[in-house]
């Protein structure tokens, strides 16, 4: 938000009068509080925010890692386990080839710590130096020449078609996990993981790589439990008051139109999937089995019944006593673990599952079955390996960081993910490699945020891959010597110091071309190409300039004899679509929809400017936003130190779901006081809240006390909510955005 203020004051907007907070009604915020017991307050922000549907609301209220979707989801999750084990039993050679930023470096460790906690033969890559991102030949002969069979790459290698054709040709294997857009043309890849690639199963497209990494050794992890590509079969029967007693306990109420028939209701589940479902209507007397599909649906299956007993004399009084079932109690081994269950009918599990709450469609009794094994065989795997739940624990943390560093959407099971890598992070500590780096980045634990993730701890890590030396990034997580990782977080730490210096560098080096490119590409966009700058920074700059301009930009410079690229898009504009639209001109390109790399050959400078310029009259921006959009207005005597567990909900913050912003009028502030040591000084308010008072920090502004900011009088104000941690205390904070007169 710091940003459209800056933007809005660069081009002499009134930023005093475009607070918009849009209208809700209490229809509209009535419901949410009822049904998923939240105050009102909560339930305004979630409408304004346009988060209604319970599936939406599912990942801002829990943060259980039952509600991340199932690795086995992927149409082709099983296939990259097999050929894994396979690699394992075989004792072959594999290589884990990754890329140079925080996602690839994280992936990398996620799948290199599985695959050598479980002694295989594994090795890892990134490109180091000027090489350029994916797999590359010389990786590929490298390998080939220690007798390597399979390589897997990480956040990386959906683009990388010639590559991996080559390594085919070698007789090298190659599973590509990725998460980047797809080319039309995919590679020959034996599996293909990417939540992208059409038709992959999997229900959300915008996970990281190392999330991705993350799902496949979760399945890995489950290949070696008795669970494992066993199918079991979960029936249950909706009966009628015509039944007998015993039946009547056992039978879910009938929801069919007719008293007299019975539903029987089945699911195949397969590695924790469903696979499929039949549901049949029965009226007893009058349907033979021989008429139904049931039957064929359940020949070799392992059937359970939430009560065997019950459900047998059911279907014994429905098809008479010469048709044997063998049912198993589902209810006997659900209690192993969670023993709260015992004595409850499958009706009254319903009546309390979590996640038929969220569903904006009616579950049946069977939907809750089937969510409850899933629960109950994860609680029996974590129990039985506790090694395997520690390690997920490490792994989480990464997740977290990767999915904050790639800037994928704070919505679906990013949520989860992020929640839980934060919150290991607190409890068990950061991880080795995170502990030395937090140590030298002076990062308070206890406190730790998304924001604060953000801000230090990616682009720290990044700055090592930017630098040409991801090598030490990947050691320092993988390194099991405690005193190479401090060596390595202090290197890192000073890489990053680099880095912020070869930006602001960069950003003086082009500050005057800046406005000229815009007026020739009729801000439309900022390209610029400087081949004094270092290669690792034109992400950092390319993104600079998005945000202070509002508009695509790119940053071209030359490495060796290639030009390589960085793009940062906004308003609308698809960063791989519009590198598409080039052609075959790029020696290679790929990313997301708001950024993306590339490189070209040095002798195609001339004729890159002119494709630009033929592609410039086909942009079509969305139009800018200046409006600034306040999540809800508190009155001055409904803010209280309570309002603050807001955050519990929402955090973490981010793409997608940007820090709360609300505003209070007529408050008035009763203490001010200069902060700082450098220009600008920041100011520190103290406003009256009804019976409390709170802090707000207002960064920058100190020249504005006794100016248009008084003490004794009241303003409205734009502000942030945080808390705010020193020594081992949390109080409460405002971050002040803007202060006008009422």
């Amino acid at each position: 938000m710091l940003n459209l203020f800056q933007h809005l004051k660069t081009y002499g907007w009134d930023i005093l009068n475009n607070w918009i907070k849009s209208a809700v009604t209490k229809q509209q915020v009535e419901p949410l509080c009822t049904k998923y017991g939240m105050d009102q307050i909560l339930a305004s922000i979630f409408v304004r925010r346009g988060i209604t549907q319970g599936k939406d609301i599912l990942y801002f209220l829990e943060d259980d890692l039952r509600f991340e979707h199932n690795p086995f989801l992927f149409n082709s999750m099983e296939d990259a386990v097999e050929r894994i084990n396979q690699a394992e039993e075989e004792g072959e050679k594999i290589l884990i080839f990754g890329d140079r930023d925080v996602d690839g470096i994280t992936s990398t460790t996620i799948l290199y710590d599985y695959l050598k906690a479980r002694g295989i033969d594994v090795r890892c890559r990134l490109p180091l130096e000027n090489e350029a991102y994916g797999l590359s030949k010389r990786a590929i002969d490298e390998f080939a020449a220690e007798e390597g069979t399979l390589i897997i790459t990480v956040d990386c290698g959906i683009s990388n078609l010639e590559e991996i054709d080559y390594a085919v040709s070698l007789g090298i294997d190659v599973i590509v996990t990725d998460h980047h857009n797809a080319p039309a043309e995919l590679p020959p890849a034996v599996v293909i993981i990417d939540p992208k690639i059409e038709d992959s199963g999997y229900p959300f497209k915008d996970i990281s790589g190392a999330a991705v990494a993350y799902k496949l050794v979760s399945a890995l992890r489950f290949s070696h439990s008795d669970f494992y590509n066993s199918e079991i079969c979960i029936m249950e029967v909706e009966g009628n008051e015509s039944l007998g007693g015993a039946s009547r306990a056992s039978a879910t109420p009938s929801n069919t139109a007719n008293p007299d028939e019975i539903k029987i209701s089945c699911v195949k589940i397969r590695n924790l999937v469903k696979v499929k479902e039949l549901c049949e209507t029965i009226v007893p007397g009058k349907t033979s089995i021989y008429d139904l599909k049931l039957p064929y649906f359940l020949q070799g299956q392992v059937i359970y019944a939430w009560n065997a007993a019950q459900t047998k004399t059911l279907l014994a009084q429905i098809f008479g006593s010469g048709i044997e079932f063998s049912i198993y109690d589902l209810q006997s081994e659900i209690i192993k673990v969670i023993p709260s269950l015992r004595g409850k009918t499958s009706a009254q599990v319903h009546s309390i599952s979590t996640i038929a709450k969220y569903s904006e469609e009616q579950t049946t009794v069977l939907d809750s079955l089937f969510n409850l094994y899933v629960t109950y065989c994860k609680k029996l795997i974590d129990s039985q390996n506790k090694g395997a739940a520690e390690n997920q624990q490490k792994d989480l943390q990464l997740t977290a960081l990767a999915a904050i560093a790639d800037i994928m959407p704070l919505k679906d099971e990013n949520r989860i993910l992020v929640k839980n890598g934060i919150a290991s992070i607190k409890k068990n500590g950061p991880r080795t490699g995170l502990a030395e780096l937090f140590t030298e980045l002076k990062i308070s634990v206890p406190a730790i945020t998304s924001t604060d993730l953000s801000w230090t701890v990616t682009p720290a890590l990044n700055a090592a891959g930017r630098l040409g030396q991801a090598d030490l990034a990947l050691s320092l997580l993988i390194s099991e010597s405690p005193l190479e990782r401090n060596k390595l977080a202090k290197k890192i730490y000073e890489l990053n110091e680099q880095r912020k210096n070869l930006v602001n560098q960069g950003m003086y080096k082009i500050k005057d071309s800046v406005t000229t490119s815009i007026q020739e590409n009729n801000s439309k966009l900022c390209v610029i190409v400087n081949e004094e700058l270092h290669a690792g920074i034109t992400g950092n700059i390319a993104s600079r300039l998005m945000q202070e301009h509002n508009l695509p930009s790119i940053i071209v410079t030359k490495c060796d004899d290639v030009y390589k690229g960085s793009m940062r898009s906004c308003r609308g504009l698809i960063t791989t679509s519009f590198l598409a639209a080039f052609g075959d001109f790029f020696i290679n390109y790929g990313g997301h929809n708001a950024a993306a790399g590339f490189s070209f050959a040095q002798t195609n400078l001339e004729l890159f400017n002119k494709k630009i310029k033929e592609i410039l009259p086909s942009i079509n921006l969305e139009e800018e936003n200046l409006d600034i959009n306040i999540d809800a207005e508190i009155p001055p005597e409904y803010l209280t130190p309570q309002t603050f567990d807001i955050l519990d909900k929402m955090e973490p913050f981010g793409a997608e779901n940007q820090e709360l912003l609300l505003a209070t009028r007529n408050v008035k502030v009763v203490d001010a006081m200069i902060q700082g040591k450098k220009e600008p000084l920041s100011l520190k308010l103290v406003f009256e809240f009804g019976k409390y008072k709170f802090p707000g920090m207002f960064f920058g502004q100190a020249e504005r006390l006794g100016r248009d900011i008084t003490v004794g009088q009241s303003y409205d104000i734009l502000y942030t909510i945080v808390r705010n941690y020193f020594n081992g205390n949390s109080t409460p904070q405002l971050r002040i955005k803007e202060v006008r007169k009422p």
